[in-house]
């Protein structure tokens, strides 16, 4: 083990040793050039510092590398591995040109080990050649809104024109974790590739990973020119955050610095039960019944709140009654979840009970209307009783009929 990793070791332990029930409670002093600490769910910058700034991203490139192979191929696509001649501090997964290995093979080559040569085949495969992926590298940018940044390469070696932000990074991180495949691979310590000419497994770059239980990714990177970056991604009790460090001076201070960020953010903000399934929400008349019937969620939401804040809920599109027939779990209305202004959850009211049809007499009422309802109604009382008499005057000569003479 070098020294550096020795000292980058010592750090992470260091770290840990801190309880992640301990949240920081000032602002984190960090030694990172760029970094940013987001709320994704809701967008809010909880820190930054040299948010917007253009700086070397290193491998953290291959966050959109993966991005097009996951949008442009199935998992189950399979990729020849072209020729590539690895640098001596260039990361990679030993690949053999020619061999093919299916596209989540080489994600995991590519998003744990880092490595070039799967960066390399994967813009080949998808972009027919490595100038052809580079374009589309900058257009999905162009369109994510990534406004300060460009691609010259799928793996981040240094050039003068691979650029971000951490703003930017952070951006692409959380549509990376979109995918579900991808969300998972990079909250893994470890991996085997099965497809090509003999299994292999890799390992993940980022140490965090496997070592901090509340990590969950995202990418590494580092070169001389760019230092050492991190996406970090995160999640506790129901709140998530993504973290962006650039510039840093070892992979100890990244860590660190990606744990005080983190730690920050989770005394700042919590998850918070919005609403509940089966919650009631509103209570409405039948039409010509004497019963009610209550509306209650169809689903729970919980919303992440700065701590001490809580979202509201506004009750929309209900009638002033209910017409039957209707089954338990019929739609009615919707309830919105909102979080400081912000529409964030919109779930359907269903009902908690079947809803019978009118009785006839109140379809009769509202078919022709108040009055000549009720004097139908009347009517078909009196034909009633007159029906009967009749009935019992029959049955009274019937047995008169039949007594003996």
């Amino acid at each position: 083990m070098t020294a550096l990793r020795r000292v980058a070791v010592l750090a992470l332990l260091l770290a840990l040793a801190l309880p992640a029930e301990a949240p920081a409670k000032r602002r984190p002093s960090l030694s990172a050039a760029s970094a940013i600490l987001i709320e994704p769910s809701s967008g809010e910058i909880i820190y930054a510092r040299n948010p917007y700034s253009r700086r070397e991203i290193a491998s953290t490139t291959k966050m959109m590398t993966a991005l097009l192979l996951l949008e442009r191929r199935s998992l189950k696509h399979r990729i020849r591995v072209v020729g590539y001649n690895v640098g001596a501090a260039e990361s990679t997964a030993g690949l053999i040109p020619g061999e093919r290995l299916t596209s989540a093979d080489m994600l995991r080559a590519l998003l744990l080990a880092s490595a070039n040569e799967a960066a390399a085949s994967i813009a080949v495969d998808v972009g027919g050649s490595r100038k052809g992926f580079v374009r589309m590298m900058n257009a999905r940018a162009k369109r994510a809104g990534l406004r300060r940044t460009h691609f010259s390469n799928p793996d981040g070696l240094d050039g003068r024109r691979n650029y971000s932000t951490a703003r930017d990074l952070a951006t692409l991180g959380i549509l990376l974790r979109r995918d579900g495949f991808a969300r998972r691979l990079v909250d893994r310590s470890k991996a085997t590739l099965r497809s090509g000419y003999r299994k292999r497994t890799v390992y993940n770059r980022n140490t965090l990973i496997g070592s901090v239980s509340w990590m969950n990714g995202i990418k590494t990177g580092h070169t001389s020119s760019a230092g050492y970056l991190l996406v970090g991604g995160a999640s506790q009790n129901g709140a998530e955050l993504i973290s962006v460090v650039m510039g840093e001076p070892s992979e100890a201070a990244r860590n660190a610095d990606t744990l005080k960020l983190m730690r920050y953010g989770f005394g700042r903000y919590q998850s918070v039960s919005a609403v509940r399934k089966g919650q009631r929400f509103a209570t409405i008349d039948v039409n010509g019944r004497d019963e009610r019937v209550r509306l209650v969620a169809s689903r729970s939401a919980d919303v992440v709140m700065r701590k001490g804040e809580r979202p509201a809920t506004i009750v929309s599109g209900l009638p002033s009654e209910l017409t039957g027939p209707l089954a338990k779990g019929a739609p009615v209305g919707v309830v919105t979840v909102v979080r400081r202004g912000k529409s964030v959850a919109r779930i359907e009211l269903i009902t908690a009970s079947a809803v019978a049809p009118p009785s006839l007499l109140a379809g009769l009422g509202g078919w022709l209307g108040p009055a000549a309802g009720l004097f139908v109604a009347t009517s078909l009382v009196a034909l009633s009783a007159i029906l009967v008499r009749k009935r019992r005057r029959g049955r009274r000569l019937t047995r008169v009929q039949r007594k003996p003479a």
